[in-house]
């Protein structure tokens, strides 16, 4: 907005021009959300407690969680309310994709807060029903997948760009997918949503690995809307691309002022309301920059955390064996003795080396 509303000025005043750098609006973005997500977190939490949305806690998981009983959720709402201020002040109003990802991110968020309420209002056991809460994902994922199919942006003769599949170390596209992106985008929205979801589960854990994903998927996105860049990486072009940099730090910088309160020992937890939106988030603007593949290594630890529930539940129902003390991977390495801390720091550990290595692959080969 402020850029809508300052840029004609800068004719009159210079100082205005510094509203069309994306550069600057990206860093204003995050540091504004992070801002907002801190100085209003106190009263939100306190307004949670008021209301009674309190969490329930899996009586079969580790008996130190008994204890996380009650602690407000719906954190997540605080984490979108403190992105949407940020991008109506820093945010390309103007640009589809933006508002096609900030939009998106909202309506899968709405979904969590559903399941949320069910649970912590309604005391629902297991909230909304999974078949329920699926075909709402599938619905904003096929909008999300639909509408970018149906106006790409991409480089002027360079249409089958917007359907093409890349991979990461390999310079140029693999083969163009056609129609077919549809299906494949859905299940990555629909996938990386729900593998966020089932990582929240120890206090800060989803919260500072989806931090970590989106700033490297920012840092990619800036880049690959920046034409000769692009050209001298050798890697593929999405014009205006890094306005969706800008969404992201509005994200990362909300889910920081959030893991202020979401840290060990949580006074706040993001529940679906947050979780499902952050996974929708990630996926939504991984298909725009054309990185969809690049995930499984960037969000690695989110991979394995869903992968592990996978393998437990089709062992259990073939073999009625378990493979792991408990799933998700996070509870099971719990259980073997390992204190919750721990184990959120190695796993964001982990996610920082596999951003690493998700970023040098811009440049090697």
């Amino acid at each position: 907005m402020l850029q809508l509303l300052l840029s004609p000025l800068q004719n009159h005043v210079s100082w205005f021009r510094i509203f069309n750098y994306t550069s600057f609006r990206l860093v204003a973005a995050a540091i504004t959300a992070l801002l907002l997500a801190y100085l209003f977190g106190p009263r939100f939490i306190r307004f949670l407690r008021k209301l009674k949305f309190g969490e329930s806690v899996r009586s079969d998981g580790p008996e130190s969680h008994q204890s996380k009983a009650g602690t407000p959720t719906m954190g997540g709402l605080m984490i979108m309310a403190s992105m949407s201020v940020s991008m109506l002040l820093w945010g390309n109003l103007g640009n589809l994709y933006v508002m096609l990802l900030w939009f998106c991110t909202l309506a899968l968020s709405a979904v969590g807060f559903a399941d949320d309420y069910s649970k912590s209002v309604l005391k629902v056991s297991g909230g909304m029903r999974a078949r329920t809460k699926f075909f709402w994902q599938i619905l904003v994922a096929t909008v999300f997948a639909a509408m970018v199919f149906r106006f790409p942006y991409v480089p002027h003769g360079a249409h089958e760009q917007a359907t093409s599949l890349f991979l990461p170390f390999v310079k140029g596209p693999l083969f163009n997918m056609g129609i077919v992106a549809i299906l494949f985008w859905l299940w990555i929205v629909v996938g990386t949503s729900n593998a966020v979801n089932l990582s929240d589960g120890l206090d800060g854990l989803a919260t500072g690995l989806a931090v970590i994903v989106i700033v490297t998927l920012a840092l990619i996105a800036y880049v690959t809307g920046l034409e000769e860049v692009t050209r001298y990486l050798r890697i593929v072009y999405v014009p205006e691309s890094n306005e969706i940099a800008v969404f992201l730090g509005a994200l990362a910088g909300a889910c920081v002022g959030f893991l202020w309160f979401n840290s060990h020992p949580a006074e706040v937890f993001m529940g679906d309301t947050g979780s499902l939106a952050l996974g929708g988030a990630i996926g939504m603007s991984a298909i725009l920059i054309h990185r969809e593949i690049l995930l499984i290594i960037l969000g690695g630890v989110f991979v394995m955390e869903a992968v592990s529930v996978i393998l437990q539940v089709g062992s259990y129902k073939l073999r009625k064996k378990r493979i792991f003390r408990m799933a998700p991977l996070h509870h099971h390495f719990e259980l073997g003795g390992w204190h919750e801390n721990k184990v959120v720091i190695r796993f964001w550990i982990i996610g920082v080396l596999l951003a690493l290595i998700s970023i040098s692959s811009l440049k090697i080969i």
